[in-house]
C-alpha cells in the first residue's frame, strides 16, 4: 500500500490553498501534500513548524464526509476505529475498587488529551487492561473533531521500516520514517512489542528522542514497568515537563506461574526422580545418550538459560524431561509455563469468539514473556498461514529477549520452517540433543513378553 507523508510550505502560501480548482475529490498524487490531506507550514526561521498543520487545498475544497474519509485513510487507525469512548467499559475490567479507579483517572486523562493534544500522555498496564482501547478512543475522537492523527504498533512500524529496505519497496525508508516522526499527533501502541534488537532499540529511540525535543503531542502504551524500557526513554517519560503517566493497572506479581493448569495430571508426576534413564532392556549407547539428555535437563533446571530443544519420536523421554525441569523450578517456587503447542493454538482461535471471556492478548503475551517457557510437541501443527505466524511470533519474540525455552518436537529439524530452525540451532543461545531412545512402552511391552517367554520356559523346563 502506497504511504503518505507530510510536506512543508511557506506559511504564506496556506490561506490561499482553497481558492483553486472545484474538485470533488481528494488526489493522491496531490504535489503538495502527497496524498496526506494536511501540509506543515513554514516558520519565519525558515524551518517546518511541526506543531501545527493546516489542510492542503486538495483537502479543504472536499465536503465535510470527503475530509472526514481522508482523514481515516491517513490515520491508519484500520478497524479500531470502532473502539470510542462511547463504547468503552467506564470502569475497565479490573475487579478491584483501585484498579477500577485507575482506569477511570486515565479515561478522564485521556478525553481531556484528545480535545487539547498536549505533550505526551503514556498508559501502561498488562495486556487486556484495555489501554489500547483509550489510545484509539483518542485517535477516533481527534479524528471526528476534523484533526489528523497517525496510529500505530510499535511491531507493525518496525516491520514496515525493514520492508523499506527492500529495493522493490514503494515506500522509501526516509520517506516513512518521516512521516511517522513529524505526525501531528502519534499514537504507538505497544511500545514494548519487538524492541529487544539493538537496531530497533535505535529506530524507536531516534522516533522519541525527535518527538520528545519537538515537543510533538504523542500517545505511548506500554506492558511492562517504565524501568524495563531502558534508562534514556525513561528519562522521557517521566520529565514532568512533558509527560503524564497512568497506570491503567498494576501487574498482578503474585500471577507468576508456580503450579500446574488443569489438564496437565501426568506431568505433575514427571519428575527427574521417576525418569528412568538407565532402561537396562536398551543397547548400550542408547543407555548412555538418555543419561547425558538426563543430566543436560537436570543442569538446565537448576539454572535455566538459553535454548534446550529435544527431539526425538514420541515415547521416548523428551516431555518428561521438560516437565521434570518444570516440577523443579516449581519446587523452587520459581515460575514457569508448560505450553502443550496443540492446546495452545486451538486456545488462541477460541479467543478470536467475540463472545469469548479470554484475553487472546493475556495469553499470547504471556507464552511470550514468562521467564522459562516449555512448549511441548512443536512443529505438528505450524502447516496453516496463521499457526505459522503465531508460532514464529513466540519463537522470535523469546528469541530476541534470550528468554529461557525448552522445546519437544518429534520433527527432524530439517523438517522445520527455516525462520524457526535457524533459531534452535542458533549455538549462541541453543542446545539440540536428539534422543536415540524409542517409545518406552514399546520397551514396556517387550520387556514384559520377554518376561512371559522367560516364565513359560522355566515352567515348561521344570515339568
Amino acid at each position: 500500500m502506497k504511504k503518505t507523508t507530510l510536506k512543508s510550505i511557506p506559511a504564506e502560501n496556506t490561506e490561499n490553498l482553497s481558492n483553486t480548482d472545484n474538485e470533488s475529490s481528494i488526489s493522491m498524487d496531490c504535489s503538495i501534500c502527497q496524498g496526506s490531506g494536511f501540509v506543515y507550514p513554514m516558520l519565519p526561521s525558515g524551518k517546518p513548524d511541526y506543531s501545527r498543520v493546516v489542510p492542503c487545498r486538495c483537502l479543504r475544497k472536499n465536503t465535510n464526509k470527503q475530509r472526514q474519509t481522508v482523514l481515516e485513510k491517513y490515520s491508519n487507525i484500520g478497524s479500531l476505529k470502532r473502539l470510542t469512548f462511547a463504547n468503552l467499559i467506564p470502569q475497565g475490567r479490573s475487579g478491584s475498587i483501585t484498579g477500577q479507579r485507575k482506569f477511570e483517572t486515565a479515561v478522564i486523562a485521556a478525553k481531556e488529551f484528545a480535545a487539547n493534544p498536549e505533550g505526551w500522555i503514556i498508559f501502561i498496564g498488562p495486556s487486556g487492561c484495555g489501554k489500547t482501547h483509550i489510545a484509539a478512543a483518542i485517535a477516533n475522537e481527534r479524528i471526528s473533531r476534523g484533526f489528523p492523527v497517525f496510529f500505530i504498533t510499535a511491531a507493525d512500524l518496525l516491520d514496515h521500516l525493514r520492508s523499506a529496505f527492500n529495493p522493490e519497496s514503494e515506500v522509501t525508508y526516509d520517506r516513512l520514517f518521516e512521516q511517522v516522526r513529524n505526525a501531528p499527533l502519534l499514537i504507538l501502541d505497544d511500545l514494548s512489542a519487538h524492541s529487544d534488537k539493538s537496531w530497533a532499540k535505535e529506530k524507536l529511540d531516534q522516533l522519541l528522542n525527535y518527538r520528545f525535543n519537538n515537543e510533538l503531542p504523542s500517545v505511548i502504551t506500554t506492558t511492562p514497568p517504565i524501568h524495563q524500557l531502558g534508562e534514556r526513554l525513561v528519562n522521557r517519560i517521566t520529565d514532568a515537563r512533558l509527560s503524564h503517566v497512568f497506570y491503567i493497572e498494576e501487574q498482578d506479581n503474585n500471577a507468576m506461574d508456580t503450579g500446574w493448569g488443569d489438564g496437565l495430571e501426568l506431568q505433575k508426576n514427571m519428575t527427574f526422580t521417576s525418569f528412568d534413564w538407565k532402561r537396562v532392556n536398551l543397547p548400550q549407547g542408547q543407555r548412555e545418550n538418555l543419561e547425558r539428555v538426563y543430566r543436560l535437563a537436570f543442569e538446565f533446571a537448576k539454572s535455566p538459560d538459553g535454548w534446550l530443544v529435544l527431539q526425538g519420536v514420541t515415547g521416548c523421554g523428551k516431555t518428561h524431561l521438560a516437565s521434570a525441569v518444570v516440577n523443579y523450578r516449581y519446587q523452587a517456587n520459581q515460575p514457569a509455563l508448560f505450553i502443550f503447542v496443540p492446546e495452545f493454538l486451538d486456545h488462541l482461535r477460541s479467543a478470536f469468539n467475540p463472545d469469548s471471556k479470554i484475553s487472546y492478548d493475556q495469553l499470547f503475551e504471556k507464552v511470550k514473556n514468562t521467564s522459562l517457557l516449555v512448549l511441548d510437541d512443536f512443529g505438528e501443527q505450524n502447516t496453516t498461514p496463521w499457526a505459522k505466524e503465531k508460532l514464529y511470533q513466540v519463537i522470535n519474540s523469546r528469541y530476541n529477549a534470550r528468554l529461557a525455552t525448552i522445546i519437544t518436537t518429534r520433527c527432524l529439524l530439517d523438517e522445520i520452517d527455516s525462520p524457526i530452525r535457524s533459531r534452535f540451532i542458533d549455538p549462541k543461545i541453543s542446545v539440540t540433543f536428539a534422543i536415540e531412545a524409542p517409545d518406552y512402552r514399546g520397551d514396556s511391552v517387550s520387556s514384559k513378553s520377554r518376561r512371559v517367554t522367560s516364565t513359560y520356559n522355566r515352567t515348561k523346563k521344570n515339568r
